[in-house]
This record gives structure tokens, C-alpha cells and sequence, in this order.
């Protein structure tokens, strides 16, 4: 087994208990904008996994939620109580300080995770993903691979143990035992219009996390027209909550700002998301994919203190995609995971039809542009959208998708195009796309054409560390110390140990609050 069961079982309060406590007083508290304490926030959650509490309670505790909000030690707490509501995954000793995992907040064409996670294994780490599906305008990692024949993203705790210790990587949906409290948070959330509130979605995110029992997470928190925050700020108080929220449960995670205007990468919709995830892993992935990849892996890899710097865990990264390594660990992956022998050989050949494995839509319609231009901007949303009333995605949990169902960008930002060019196949079944559909996605391209040809942007546009960063390196009888923050580097000490020349001559420590004493002493 990988699971043990938590202490929430032997915490759980009787019926009796809870009434002790008072459930009612307790959303009186939080709606008059009171801190509940680490006792009552406990109360609270064991009364919602054991079913003592009743559904407009659980309610009306949300919407105090959402209407006062809590402090950093309230959602640390809840984070805390919803993963321990459940069983948490335990390791072998051996892979200690090699668990990894990355979140992303939903975007357009994000198949990062197909490319990020055996890039990762690739690189020695071991990758537990444990991933959602598509809903509403964002697609969902599971919804992408089993597009792909065979694949079974249910595996049991053994199950996942097995794939871990052979391939490194597995992409799997939560399993039942799982931070249990969640389910039912998250579904009341939606009842209850509370979806949007910054505790609820850290504690969400990150007790899941918290659950797989990681050394390291990196989260990717995207903004802009096509995200779930519209602006910066926003989302870079999503991400320091969530940073704020991992690091308090031991976990030593870092955060990515990324752009989400237009699509990542150009494919859009399940089956053709995994033909351009594989392309990726042959070396021939766009840019945009392979900027994320790197900088998230490389944040991974230099918060389990396997390099030194960011810029060297983005080239190993990098490497690790282009040596064709990352491509054997997905194909190995594919194959632990229910794919058959040959369908895995097939998809991850040099020169495959991938259509002769994946389905393929029955209609594809190209858009051609209005005009002469410069490719400025193609509204990711709008596309999503679109794409989502046709098949490819679902407007409430637990409906079917069309995988075949997407569409293909065939021009780049910053192109210059001639009228009547092709720039985009749409590949749908049934629905047909209705001609209100088909203008709106004529207009969601922006053509310029008083202008040279554009200049592209980075999609990261921050990364967050932990929220201290310490970096120890020893170097000829020298110890350097240098502690970041949010803002960057606060101050360089040095200290002579002559002792330390043993020692490895580079190591890291991510922690939120460290003394130097204790950093010497580990």
C-alpha cells in the first residue's frame, strides 16, 4: 500500500461532540468576520466528512467564507483539515526528496502535463499526478489522454506504487479515498455560487496535493482573457496564497504567472492536444509549450535541489525532451497504464498517421483571413468556448466529450498573412457549427496591418519561490548563504567552515522560516 489512513479517522468526532462545538455558532463566528480557530475549522471539516452536519450548514458556512475570508493561519488550517479528512500517500524511504507534482489553474490548449511529467520522470523524479477533467472553457488533463485507446486513469494505490517505481510518472483522477471533504466542498461551492473564493480554491487545490505527500509542487497561475483571472494582481494573490498554503504543509512550492490571452501551443481539443503533446516529446513542440515545460520542470528541479539554478533545470529539461528520454518514459507510461504494446509504438514513432489511432473528427472546415496583416491576437476564450458548445468539453461534471471534436492554428502570432490564407481547421462532429459560431470565430482574430511584424512576449510573466528562498553553496573552504524573497535576492553573508569540505559541494534548502543554525545542522 501507498496510502495510510490519516489521523482524520481517529479524530473524527461523534454527533455528540460536534453539537458540543455548535455548528451554528461557529457560522455565526465567520459571518460577523471572526478567525475561527485551528480547533473550530477542525470541528467543521470533520462534521462535513462524517456527514453530523446538515447541507444548508455546510452552506451557509461557505458563503461566510466567501463573504469574510480568512486569514493565512484560517486557510492553512482548513488546507490542512480537508487533506487529512481522507488517507495521505506515503513513499519508500529510497524516494525521498523526489516527489513532485504541478497544478495549473486552466487554460486554453494546456497539455503541459502530457510533456512536463515524463520530462520529469526522465530527469530521476518521481511524478504522482493525480489530475481533473475539463470544465467549461477549460480543457482537463484525464479528457486528453483517454482520447488515447486503452488508457486508464483509474489506478489503485498499488496500482500507482508499481508505475512510479518502473516509469517514474503516472497521470491518474483522484481516487475515492482522497481528501473525501473536498468532494463535498466542491460541489456545494457550485450550489452555492462560493466557487470563487480565494481560501475555498486554495484549500481545494493544495489539500489534493498535500495528499500525494510531495517534496516539491509548482503551480501555474495563468491570467488574461482566456484564464480564470482576467489581471495580474489577481491571480498573483491566487498564487501567493497557494505558495503561502503548500510551504505551511511542509511542501516546498513555487508559483509561475503565465500569460493566457491566446491558445497554448496550436492545437485546441483533446485528441489533437495529445497528437501536438507527442509531437512536443519528438522535439518538434512549439515554443509557447516548451517555454512552460521548462521553466515549470526547472523550478521542480532546482526545489529538490537537483540544480543549482533555474536556468540549468530548464536545460536539463530541455535536454531530457530532445534526447528523446521524456518520449520512451510517456510511451512506458502509456503502456503501465493500459495502452496496448503496439498502439504505444504506433503513437510514439518517428512517422505515424495518428489519426489511425486516435479518432478523427468526421467534418473539418477551414477559416481563411479577412485581410492582409500581422497575426496581433486569437481570443483563446472565445475558441474554448465555441469549441466546448460543440463537443469538446462539458457545462456540467460527469457529462460525455467528443475527442475528436477541436481545432488546429494555422498561422503564429506575429505572422504576416495575405488575404484569403488558411488560419484555422476546425475539426467537429455533431453539432455543426451554426453561423453565429462561425463569425464569432472569424472576429476572434485580430489582424494589423500598419505595423511590423510583432514581437513576441514571453508567457511567464513571474515566478514566485517559496516564501524564503535560502541557497548554501560551498566553494573552496567558503560557505555562500543567500536568501530570496519575493522580491528577489535581501543578502549575501559569508561564513569560513573548513569542516564542510566533505561535504557535497552544492546543496539547497526551500523553507519558510529557517535559521542558519538549522540549515548547518540538516
Amino acid at each position: 500500500m501507498i496510502t495510510h489512513g490519516s489521523m482524520a479517522h481517529d479524530r473524527l468526532q461523534t454527533p455528540d461532540q460536534v453539537n458540543m462545538l455548535s455548528i451554528p455558532d461557529l457560522i455565526k463566528k465567520k459571518r460577523d468576520g471572526e478567525t475561527l480557530s485551528d480547533e473550530e475549522i477542525r470541528t467543521f471539516i470533520n462534521a462535513v466528512t462524517n456527514q453530523t452536519i446538515q447541507e444548508c450548514q455546510t452552506g451557509a458556512m461557505l458563503m461566510a467564507i466567501w463573504q469574510k475570508g480568512m486569514v493565512v493561519t484560517e486557510t492553512k488550517t482548513l488546507t490542512r483539515e480537508m487533506m487529512l479528512s481522507g488517507e495521505v500517500m506515503s513513499w519508500p524511504k529510497e524516494w525521498a526528496g523526489l516527489l513532485v507534482d504541478k497544478h495549473s489553474t486552466g487554460g486554453v490548449g494546456d497539455k503541459i502535463s502530457l510533456v512536463l511529467a515524463p520530462a520529469l520522470a526522465a530527469c530521476g523524479c518521481k511524478v504522482p499526478m493525480i489530475s481533473g477533467r475539463g470544465l467549461a472553457h477549460t480543457g482537463g488533463t484525464l479528457d486528453k489522454l483517454e482520447s488515447i485507446p486503452g488508457f486508464n486513469i483509474h489506478q489503485s494505490a498499488e496500482q500507482i506504487q508499481r508505475i512510479l517505481g518502473s516509469v517514474g510518472c503516472c497521470i491518474v483522477g483522484q481516487t475515492e479515498r482522497l481528501v473525501p471533504a473536498d468532494r463535498v466542498l466542491y460541489a456545494l461551492r457550485d450550489a452555492t455560487s462560493t466557487v470563487d473564493s480565494l481560501p475555498l480554491i486554495t484549500g481545494s487545490i493544495i489539500s489534493k496535493k498535500g495528499a500525494e505527500s510531495l517534496t516539491a509542487l509548482v503551480l501555474d497561475v495563468k491570467f488574461g482573457k482566456a484564464a480564470l483571472y482576467k489581471d495580474l494582481e489577481s491571480a498573483k494573490q491566487l498564487a501567493q496564497s497557494l505558495v503561502s498554503a503548500g510551504n505551511g504543509l511542509g511542501i516546498r512550492t513555487g508559483a509561475v504567472l503565465s500569460r493566457m490571452d491566446a491558445t497554448i501551443g496550436r492545437c485546441v481539443g483533446n485528441s489533437l492536444e495529445v497528437m501536438e503533446s507527442l509531437e512536443t516529446l519528438k522535439g518538434n513542440g512549439p515554443e509557447d509549450v516548451m517555454e512552460l515545460v521548462t521553466t515549470l520542470g526547472g523550478l521542480l528541479l532546482m526545489m529538490t535541489s537537483s540544480v543549482s539554478d533555474l536556468s540549468e533545470g530548464r536545460k536539463q529539461i530541455r535536454d531530457a525532451v530532445t534526447s528523446g528520454a521524456a518520449l520512451l518514459k510517456f510511451q512506458a507510461m502509456m503502456e503501465n497504464q493500459g495502452v496496448a504494446t503496439e498502439t504505444c509504438r504506433s503513437l510514439c514513432s518517428a512517422h505515424t498517421d495518428y489519426f489511425s489511432v486516435l479518432r478523427k473528427a468526421r467534418h473539418q472546415i477551414e477559416l481563411t483571413t479577412p485581410g492582409d496583416g500581422v497575426v496581433m491576437d486569437v481570443d483563446g476564450f472565445v475558441l474554448a468556448e465555441i469549441l466546448q458548445k460543440l463537443g469538446a468539453g462539458r457545462s456540467k461534471a460527469g457529462e460525455p466529450v467528443n475527442h475528436s471534436v477541436g481545432a488546429e492554428l494555422l498561422v503564429s502570432l506575429g505572422q504576416r498573412v495575405e488575404k484569403g490564407a488558411p488560419w484555422l481547421r476546425l475539426h467537429y462532429e455533431d453539432p455543426t457549427p451554426t453561423p453565429d459560431q462561425m463569425s464569432r470565430l472569424q472576429k476572434a482574430l485580430t489582424l494589423e496591418t500598419n505595423t511590423h511584424k510583432l514581437h513576441k512576449h514571453s508567457l511567464v510573466e513571474e515566478v514566485l519561490l517559496p516564501q524564503e528562498y535560502f541557497c548554501f553553496k560551498y566553494q573552496e573552504g567558503f560557505l555562500t548563504y543567500t536568501a530570496f524573497s519575493h522580491q528577489g535576492a535581501t543578502g549575501m553573508f559569508w561564513f569560513h567552515f573548513g569542516e564542510l569540505a566533505c561535504r557535497p559541494s552544492l546543496f539547497i534548502v526551500f523553507a519558510k522560516t529557517v535559521t542558519l543554525s538549522k540549515v548547518l545542522i540538516k
